[in-house]
């Protein structure tokens, strides 16, 4: 992507004039006179989640238990009926998707399966000091379950920046004592986007099972799980795919695995159509399905089938390739405008379009926790702050402009000029 910027208004204007997936922005609910930039933490709600909600609460208060097998789309077949529509957002093929659970259960459900230590040599999970904790406290806990210690058994690849994992570095640690490895798609905090495709060609080689918590870049960012022989994933819905908060999550599980045995079990991952038999012997799904433990929470799948259409209609290379000008425009703007003294900013993610997901980490050394909450009180940005530094903005391709990205650098130059995070 060539793109001349120049820090004019008129730039961004004529950028948005420009963009081809700007009709979309009109489908979704703005908040009124607010420049929302935090859609990796929770993405806004669109007309046709919002239509998809009440279609299913609709068919509740006619239906009733009926809905189950009467409504519109079978709520028995809805985590099902989900997975194969997200399939192609992640290049896998519909029986290996599945909308079910939570992230943290997901995780769960998919390491409790795949985390399998033998003898006293292959005891160890690789994962990195920069992940989501709630991914590191749901490893510890696995650990544990089967009586090692974590301080022994999980190997957290350090960074050398504090901002970044050297992917060689976790290649390079993938030795005969490692079990597992499971790692971000991307770094929540500074934005990385890993390589997935080089790192999963290294364990396939090795004979490491390894997966993916997709968080922060399904929706974003297209994947090719088949074609790179990725063992398993999961993802929540709530950030790119604006399915809203605490929408259901999804996983994934590689074909070549169905015949495993759940390390989880619910009556959700018996065979479909023998799931009413009742019977005490657990027959898992040979599908992601398989993988499902409860039933599935329908009020909190339901606008995820429309927030999938709508991304599907929009088309994720589209999406990228937006997400990608949205981030890069804004880095130009932050290098030109705010990099020197008295501002100060700086970039703290990857500048390489291929290395970066959805959102730009903006550093501030000494105030950036006041600066996010100036953003927020005096202009009605919404952003997030994530210690010790991060301003972290995530224009969104299908809902934001490049005029509210200026906007907002206007915005940052204005704080600092007026020493405007002092009053917050």
């Amino acid at each position: 992507m060539i793109t001349t910027f120049n820090t004019s208004e008129q730039c961004a204007l004529d950028l948005d004039s420009k963009d081809s997936l700007a009709k979309f922005r009109k489908r979704f609910y703005i908040p009124q006179d607010t420049i929302y930039l935090d859609g990796n933490s929770l993405g806004l709600l669109s007309k046709e989640a919002e239509h998809s909600l009440l279609r299913v609460i609709d068919e509740w208060k006619e239906l009733g238990i009926l809905g189950w097998f009467k409504s519109d789309k079978s709520w028995f077949y809805f985590g099902e009926d989900l997975g194969a529509l997200a399939a192609p957002l992640v290049g896998a093929e519909p029986t290996e998707v599945i909308a079910t659970g939570t992230t943290t259960v997901n995780l769960h459900s998919l390491v409790s399966t795949f985390y399998n230590p033998k003898d006293d040599k292959r005891t160890k999970i690789i994962a990195d000091e920069l992940d989501f904790p709630t991914d590191i406290y749901a490893l510890e806990s696995q650990i544990k379950l089967r009586g090692l210690n974590p301080k022994d058994h999980l190997v957290l690849i350090p960074s050398e920046d504090g901002r970044t994992i050297d992917e060689e570095r976790v290649i390079e640690r993938m030795k005969d004592d490692v079990a597992l490895i499971l790692l971000p798609s991307a770094l929540y905090r500074s934005g990385q986007l890993f390589d997935m495709e080089l790192i999963t060609k290294a364990a396939n080689e090795r004979r490491i099972p390894i997966g993916w918590d997709c968080s922060h870049s399904v929706g974003v960012v297209p994947h090719r799980f088949d074609e790179w022989g990725v063992d398993f994933a999961f993802w929540c819905s709530y950030k790119y795919l604006n399915s809203g908060p605490g929408g259901t999550g999804f996983l994934y599980l590689n074909k070549k695995h169905f015949e495993k045995e759940p390390g989880l079990a619910g009556w959700f991952g018996y065979e479909k159509d023998k799931q009413f038999d009742m019977s005490l012997d657990f027959r898992h799904a040979k599908s992601a399905g398989g993988w499902q433990i409860s039933s599935s929470n329908i009020l909190c799948s339901a606008p995820i089938e429309g927030s999938l259409n709508l991304t599907l209609e929009a088309g994720i290379d589209n999406i990228r390739r937006k997400s990608v000008k949205l981030t890069s425009y804004l880095i130009y703007l932050v290098d030109e405008v705010l990099s020197i003294e008295p501002y100060n900013f700086k970039i703290g993610t990857p500048r390489n379009p291929e290395k970066r997901s959805g959102h730009i980490a903006i550093e501030h050394d000494t105030e950036a926790q006041r600066i996010v909450d100036c953003l927020n009180i005096k202009y009605n940005v919404i952003s997030d702050f994530r210690p010790p530094s991060v301003v972290r903005l995530a224009p969104i391709a299908l809902y934001n402009t490049y005029h509210e990205i200026w906007l907002v650098v206007q915005y940052l130059k204005k704080i600092i000029d007026n020493n405007e995070y002092s009053e917050v």
